[in-house]
């Protein structure tokens, strides 16, 4: 049987004649102004919308012959398309869907809550057998719809309280408290974040927010210092903004980044400034991109478990789908693997750079 909290949201959702009554018109004019509002007068075209606003309101476009039908089509947003990290989830998933006949329909928010806000209200209204989305920050229209929507929903690569129904991923807040700890387990004392999209990144910024607990709870009074370097996560602003971090406090010896991507950018400016990784500064990234393990020096890193939460999203997705009571996988936490390299070594004392790159962990 499908699961009660299946059942519960599906008596929720608004139809076309709610929005009729709370618009005052009839039934005919809100199915004209979905499909011609340009033929719809404009007071009454925003009586119609202020109405679908409040009900979360989602046109069926297979509404008919076929309005009781669900296609074999599964609505993802993930905030990237060129990030590997989601990429490799979103393959994962995939491979496990496809093989009972079910295939992605994709699309990238660009980290935008209205973007995955349009998204969402698209792909709902081409009645998915189930919605993905990435993480537990929407907006409140959004929230609505996923809310009231009749097919199930996984929120994925994030832990939280108030899910809207299954969530799938780990703590980045652990993630930040994890980096913290492994550069003062190597004896950094002056520890700085540098991340991307902070403001708009709500795991970045839960990763970043680990870092300042940890140097509250074991470094009592060192101020955080955190620098967003803005949308463009490239290796030429995060060495502009390693550079900078360098020149206004000299005393820096350990960062941590919120990607790899960072991380090796911040090497670069290293080498040209003749500064020592990991002797003067010890770095950390995320992620654990292809070219982490070849760079030089070797970038320490979070390795998530890109192919594991893909896996599991599409199978509680199948399970509750096939009418299976998945309440035992609500949130499923798959942790993490801290990945050191040379980037965040110990140097042992009196060993040269060069000798010290032969002998690092991989």
């Amino acid at each position: 049987m499908p699961s009660r909290q299946r059942q519960r949201r599906s008596t929720q959702r608004a139809t076309m004649s709610d929005v009729a009554r709370l618009a005052e018109v009839s039934a005919s004019t809100v199915s004209l102004y979905l499909r011609k509002p340009d033929e719809v007068s404009a007071s009454l075209g925003e009586r119609i919308q202020h109405a679908i606003d409040t009900l979360g309101y989602v046109p069926n476009l297979m509404a008919g012959a076929l309005a009781a039908a669900k296609t074999r089509v599964i609505g993802v947003v993930v905030p990237s398309m060129v990030n590997s990290i989601f990429a490799t989830t979103v393959s994962a998933m995939q491979a496990t869907l496809r093989a009972q006949g079910y295939q992605l329909l994709l699309g990238h928010s660009d980290y935008s809550e209205d973007e995955e806000e349009a998204l969402v209200r698209t792909f709902l209204s081409w009645s998915p057998s189930a919605m993905v989305v990435t993480g537990l920050k929407h907006n409140r229209k959004t929230r609505q719809m996923l809310s009231q929507s009749d097919v199930p929903v996984v929120e994925m690569w994030e832990l939280g309280s108030n899910p809207l129904d299954m969530l799938v991923g780990f703590s980045h807040y652990d993630v930040g408290k994890a980096q913290a700890r492994h550069l003062m387990d190597r004896g950094c004392r002056r520890i700085a974040f540098i991340g991307a999209r902070l403001q708009v990144d709500s795991r970045a910024s839960q990763r970043a927010e680990g870092y300042q607990t940890v140097l509250a709870d074991f470094l009592a009074g060192t101020q955080p210092i955190i620098i967003d370097v803005g949308p463009k996560a490239s290796a030429e602003v995060s060495s502009q903004a390693f550079g900078q971090l360098l020149d206004e406090h000299p005393d820096i010896d350990g960062v941590i980044f919120s990607n790899d991507l960072l991380a090796l950018g911040a090497t670069f400016e290293a080498q040209r400034r003749g500064i020592a990784i990991p002797q003067d500064v010890a770095v950390i990234g995320f992620g654990d991109m292809d070219f982490s393990s070849s760079s030089l020096p070797r970038i320490s890193t979070v390795r998530p478990p890109r192919e594991q939460i893909g896996r599991a999203v599409a199978e509680v997705l199948l399970a509750r789908i096939n009418g299976q009571d998945a309440e035992q996988a609500r949130q499923s936490d798959f942790g993490f693997d801290l990945v050191q390299r040379e980037s965040s070594a110990v140097v042992p004392e009196g060993q040269t750079r060069e000798e010290h790159h032969t002998s690092a962990l991989p």
